[in-house]
Formats: structure tokens, sequence, C-alpha cells
């Protein structure tokens, strides 16, 4: 009996464990609907901006941003997008791997010329467990992306930038392909370069590596077409690429957050999904310790009654 009790009572604690990750999982599947229709929605935008600044480089040989322009690579800041909470697979666990070996690729400048921006609490651990304390820290703002938080934040990397105290600024996040497939990105943000001017998610991930594209890059062997630029060039690229950075700030966390809804989507389904064939395998065992209980009762009977005969 009292084996019976246990068996019941794992049944009741599996199936209440079964309600909150169904719940979780019609939660994360109603967010991601909405956040995909956003980000579904800026994709095109983000990548007609990177095609329109295409154009205008091949037109002067002249860097005419400070965003365009590379140095020597002697300060480095990464910006690391994660989740304030589990449950959501090695979605984490991936962006903790990504920081590592990063960080790593980074590690001979010294640890006082690594500079960690965190969006996200999950990502805390991996980068203490570096011995690297977080420059800034946005946890706060991490579930509720927004243009204004993202302009904010580019716009003091972008000025960072500007003054000549980093020298590289690199993403890192999860890309969204689809509900079941979510890969982490390693991208520059900082500053931009062929590298960065693509319209494709790279899966590569490697330190430095930017986005891919099939389409024949800008000034290959087609010729270039004459646009005529106004009102000029010059006032074009110091307007237009500030914008193209924060939009690719705002997509980036976008893209992390709809990763994110997707992954625990799809983690929560198949807690879900266990928790059914545990309880069908507890229900059997339950019914089968009950019927042994009972033709044991049976049995002891009918044997009382021979023995007073």
């Amino acid at each position: 009996m009292a084996q019976l009790k246990e068996i019941k009572s794992r049944i009741q604690s599996v199936r209440s464990t079964q309600k909150i990750t169904s719940a979780m999982m019609m939660i994360s599947s109603v967010r991601l609907r909405k956040i995909q229709r956003i980000i579904q929605n800026l994709y095109p935008y983000e990548q007609n901006l990177y095609r329109i600044l295409q154009l205008l480089p091949c037109q002067e040989g002249e860097a005419d941003s400070p965003f365009l322009q590379t140095r020597a690579v002697k300060r480095v800041a990464i910006v690391v997008f994660a989740s304030n909470s589990g449950l959501a697979g090695r979605f984490n666990d991936n962006i903790s791997d990504k920081v590592k070996a990063v960080t790593a690729h980074y590690m001979p400048l010294g640890k006082e010329n690594i500079l960690v921006w965190l969006i996200g609490e999950k990502a805390a651990k991996a980068i203490r467990n570096m011995e690297l304390e977080p420059q800034e820290d946005y946890s706060a703002i991490s579930e509720e992306p927004s243009y204004d938080n993202a302009q904010k934040i580019a716009g003091e990397l972008m000025e960072m930038y500007r003054k000549g105290e980093i020298d590289r600024v690199e993403l890192i996040y999860h890309h969204f392909r689809s509900k079941g497939s979510q890969v982490v990105v390693n991208e520059p943000f900082l500053p931009i370069g062929p590298d960065t001017l693509h319209d494709g998610k790279t899966n590569a991930g490697e330190p430095g590596a930017g986005k891919t594209t099939d389409r024949e890059p800008a000034g290959g062997n087609k010729p270039a077409p004459d646009y005529i630029i106004e009102p000029d060039r010059k006032t074009i690229i110091t307007q237009f690429i500030p914008k193209i950075l924060k939009i690719k700030f705002f997509t980036a966390h976008l893209d992390s957050v709809t990763s994110e809804h997707a992954a625990r989507m799809t983690a929560m389904k198949i807690a879900t999904d266990n928790a059914d064939d545990l309880t069908e395998a507890l229900t059997m065992e339950y019914n089968k310790l009950r019927q042994q209980s009972i033709t044991n009762e049976l049995l002891d009977i009918v044997g009382g009654s021979f023995g007073s005969a």
C-alpha cells in the first residue's frame, strides 16, 4: 500500500509539472508569434539599408565616416545578448560557450582591454568565471527590446569608437531561422567593413566573422551603376551610417529575444511530451501493483476460508 501511495503521489507531481510546462509552452508560443512579425518586417528594411550603403563607398576611394575606418585592435568591446530566465534548452549555454571562445581569441590583449556589455543575466556567470566584469549590464531591458534602448546603447558604443576608446565592437547573439533552429552569431558591429556589408547571416560564428551572401558584391566583374548622389556623398554617409548601426543593434536584440521564445517553446514542448510518457508508465505500474494487491487479498480470503473449513 505504501508503494501505491508513493506512485500515486509521483503521478500527481508529474501532472502538476506538466501543467506548468504546457502553460509556459503556450505563453512562449504567443510571444514568439508577436515578436516574429516585428522582426520579419525589420529584416528587409535592414538589408536594404546595407545594400544602399554598399553603393556609396564604390563611388569614391575615401572613407568619410570614422565608423568605416579600421585600426589596429588594442581594445575590444563585446556585446552579449542572453536571457534573464532559464528553461530554454541550451539557449544560454550556447551563448556562454561562444563568449568563452571569443574572449579567448582576444586574451592576448589583456583582460583589462576586453570590455563586455551584458544584455541578459544568464551570461553573467560565464563572464565572471573568466574573471571578467561586465562594463555595462543592461539585463533589465533584456526581455523588452525597444528601438529607444538600442539607439542609446549603440550611440554609447559609437561614441567610444569615435573617440578611440575602443578599436572594435562585436555582437554575440542567437539568429532566429525557424522555431526549431536558432544559431549563435558572432559578427562585427564596428568598424563597418566589407565583412559587414552583406545581408545574410553566417553560422560560422568565428571571431571577426561577418555576414555572408550569395549575391555578387559591389565592385565585382559587373560595372557599378553611375548613380547621382544628392546632396553629396559625405553628408549622406554622415547621417546614414549611425542610423544603420542603430537598426542593426535593434535587430540583433530582436533576433535574440525571438530565438529565446522559440527555444523555450521547444524545450517546454519536449518536457510536456516527456511528462506524458512518464505519467503513462507510472499509471501502468500503479495499475499493475494495484491488481497484484487485489489478487493477494483474494488469495488470503480464499486461503482463510479453506483453513476454517
